[in-house]
């Protein structure tokens, strides 16, 4: 039985125009783009585009500075980007920066460079921010349906949790605790060892604390939040736990979902091998398998803490955030809310512009059967509420 809400209407701007954007995450693992067509008049983005490079920013010299190497392959990537974006007609590209160039003492004069060299401006966002918006990002993607759900992004420098229910978020925090970071710091054994695996536990586990506390203590009495997990370490878990159990990854991973207990039992498998027999493993990238141990071990961790049995996966985050931040403030959108009680329906609507329906005889039919079903109760069913398609033509 489905509940009946009432149609959110969507105000028009002035310009009804397609746009065309570009947004680059550059990670302590990974920089990311993703490049979008906008349809002001639903509002909504569809992706066009997208590209990773495996970068490692992560990966600093002893005194914490960006190594010059990995600078000038970060600059080459995203001249590469650049271009992708460009062939796309993009009329913008935003980009931000965060943990290891964030923390770097030669993070700016690295930004700097990439401004001279490429003319590419790039916002170095705090942990906070970050945060706020892999919120927007996961709000673009998935119903909340105004119940409390945490999301966990696991990077390489930083572990974000955020409480939301698709209003303003609840908490927000960054922790340093990261794939990279941690594997650089504490692994120097392979297979990882007894002593080092306890020891990387016990401190991911102890910085972990204070976050999942403050977490805790926002959600209400008789509230039971979903988790969701997004970015590449969660996305990677995913992907081997599918291929374990399906024989076959699945074309995407959008609402997969796993246990705690599958969690652990993974990381089990995880610590007794090496780096090169995880690589072995199906679902398993190279480069990942160099440091899904630790990103795995602060997912387990999160959860045990947070007492949460299973993780639903999100493909959006940070990069759709940072499209989604742009069209609130180009008042593309006018609240958050507004945009996340509306998901179903513009994907219903992006799906009749694709195939031509003529909404106009829709929304006559859809009223037509609705009329039907409420002169037929009583005498041919007993629902209380109207059929699903209510919700999008409720006037």
């Amino acid at each position: 039985m489905v509940t009946s809400v009432p149609l959110v209407k969507i105000p028009l701007i002035s310009e009804n125009r397609e746009r065309i954007l570009a947004a680059i995450d550059m990670g302590t693992n990974s920089l990311h783009l993703v490049v979008v067509k906008i349809d002001p008049s639903l509002p909504a983005f569809t992706i066009i585009d997208r590209d990773k490079e495996t970068v490692r920013l992560g990966d600093c010299e002893a005194n914490g500075n960006l190594k010059a190497e990995i600078m000038n392959r970060a600059i080459a990537t995203l001249e590469r980007f650049q271009k992708i974006a460009k062939s796309a007609n993009a009329e913008q590209i935003i980009a931000v920066a965060t943990s290891a160039v964030r923390e770097a003492p030669n993070g700016t004069v690295f930004l700097n460079k990439i401004a001279d060299e490429l003319d590419l401006y790039v916002n170095l966002i705090s942990g906070q921010e970050e945060a706020r918006r892999i919120y927007l990002g996961v709000l673009s993607a998935m119903e909340f349906n105004n119940k409390p759900h945490v999301i966990i992004d696991i990077g390489g420098g930083s572990t974000e949790l955020i409480l939301g229910d698709g209003n303003a978020p609840r908490t927000l925090s960054s922790t340093k605790v990261g794939a990279v970071r941690l594997t650089k710091e504490f692994v120097t054994t392979d297979p990882i060892s007894k002593i080092e695996f306890a020891y990387l536990r016990a401190y991911v586990r102890g910085l972990l604390e204070r976050p999942t506390e403050e977490l805790l203590a926002n959600i209400q009495e008789g509230e039971k939040p979903q988790l969701v997990g997004t970015s590449g370490t969660i996305e990677a878990l995913a992907n081997i736990h599918a291929c374990e159990k399906f024989a076959n990854a699945p074309t995407s991973l959008a609402g997969y979902q796993f246990s705690l207990a599958e969690l652990e039992g993974l990381v089990n498998k995880l610590k007794k091998l090496s780096v090169s027999e995880r690589q072995e493993l199906p679902g398993m990238s190279q480069k990942r398998s160099e440091i899904i141990l630790a990103g795995a071990l602060v997912l387990q961790e999160a959860m045990s803490l947070l007492g949460m049995e299973s993780i639903t996966v999100c493909e959006r985050s940070l990069r759709e955030g940072v499209i989604v931040d742009w069209m609130l403030n180009h008042s593309l959108i006018y609240d958050r809310l507004r945009f996340q009680s509306s998901i179903r329906q513009r994907n219903t609507l992006k799906i009749a512009q694709k195939y031509q329906v003529n909404l106009e005889c829709s929304e006559r039919v859809a009223s037509w059967g609705l009329n039907l079903f409420d002169e037929t109760k009583g005498v041919l069913h007993e629902c209380q509420n109207r059929p699903l398609f209510t919700r999008f033509y409720n006037y």
